[in-house]
């Protein structure tokens, strides 16, 4: 499953804002500037993850983006989800896909790529982009 530019841009902005809890509300272009994100991609970027209730936005010369509940430990797998939608390796996996697959039901490969999916789906559930921010500057859970 390769991730969409828009998706990987958007856990990016996810991780930032997560990061600098202290500084709420981060200007966009803060975001922009830390995560390397265009701008003009992220104002829509960011409009789609307060439509999906991660995150909130601050009116006026003082506002900018936080966490919609700080206290909630968000799973990097859905924001994916939201955003790109379904974990699946093969496009048959998804709702509905049975209808567009001549081998489904007798497919050989089918029982790898559920276990392709329950691993990818197992490691991205598991992080949360607090665990992310730990990892990378190297602190202990």
């Amino acid at each position: 499953m390769v991730l969409s530019q828009k998706c990987q841009y958007a856990l990016r902005a996810m991780y930032e804002i997560t990061l600098r809890h202290d500084d709420w509300p981060v200007k966009s272009g803060e975001i922009a500037a830390a995560q390397s994100i265009p701008p003009r991609f992220l104002e829509n970027i960011l409009a789609q993850l307060k439509r999906g209730g991660f995150i909130e936005s601050k009116r006026g010369r003082e506002g900018g983006y936080m966490l919609a509940d700080p206290e909630r430990e968000t799973p990097v797998g859905e924001v994916i989800r939201f955003i790109q939608g379904p974990l699946v390796p093969v496009h048959c996996m998804r709702e509905g896909g049975a209808a567009t697959c001549d081998l489904y039901g007798s497919c050989a490969f089918h029982g790898m790529w559920e276990q392709a999916r329950a691993a990818v789906a197992e490691i991205y559930d598991g992080t949360t982009f607090s665990d992310l921010i730990r990892e990378h500057h190297g602190q202990s859970t």
